[in-house]
């Protein structure tokens, strides 16, 4: 019989994504399920605008939305340092369904190094040397990443956010559990409840 599975869509330049690594790694080990990591790539300009055209009020939520996460940040120890520019980060979410094509560890290494290296100014989630450096770090053959890229990972890539909108996705961290959707870094006690509801 297989595990029941938590589908958690997430994108590597949403801080509240990286905010919510540690703890959908604990979904997977406090319960019975797989937990599916899945690419969601965020198009910032559609609901905060461009940098160059936004208005007085998003730039206030903006700058709120970032005092907000830091603040989140300081109580789990985590440096984040707010992106230089809005990213298209399509070469690093890719490069996650490579990195899984290549097994659990591969991908956990690689995952864990781009959100800690993009939030610390290290590397940046659109250079496609750094990502492809980041791959070949964790253990993966990197032979292939550039082809994957422009071709079947941006297939991939693409289906999967087309289902996931389907669903009613819109933005991330976001988990799907049986059908139902938990938004957000703080909403993930609720979805603990709910799973440990439906397998006790």
């Amino acid at each position: 019989m297989s595990k029941k599975q938590v589908i958690h869509y997430t994108d590597y330049k949403s801080p509240y994504a990286y905010l919510a690594v540690e703890s959908a790694y604990a979904l997977g080990e406090d319960f019975d399920l797989e937990v599916v990591w899945c690419p969601y790539t965020l198009d910032i300009e559609s609901f905060a605008g461009s940098v160059e055209d936004r208005n007085p009020v998003q730039w206030r939520k903006v700058k709120y939305a970032y005092m907000d996460m830091r603040r989140f940040a300081t109580k789990r120890d985590l440096i984040i340092k707010g992106p230089r520019k809005v990213y298209d980060s399509h070469p690093a979410m890719i490069g996650m369904l490579y990195a899984q094509d290549q097994g659990p560890e591969i991908f956990r290494k690689y995952n864990d190094a781009v959100f800690y290296r993009f939030w610390n100014h290290i590397i940046e989630v659109d250079d496609i040397d750094a990502i492809e450096a980041i791959l070949a770090e964790a253990g993966a053959d990197i032979g292939d990443y550039r082809a994957f890229l422009e071709g079947e990972g941006r297939i991939r890539h693409d289906d999967i956010k087309r289902e996931a909108e389907m669903q009613g996705v819109f933005g991330v961290p976001s988990f799907l559990f049986e059908g139902e959707q938990f938004w957000g870094y703080d909403r993930i006690d609720m979805l603990r409840e709910r799973i440990a509801g439906t397998l006790s």
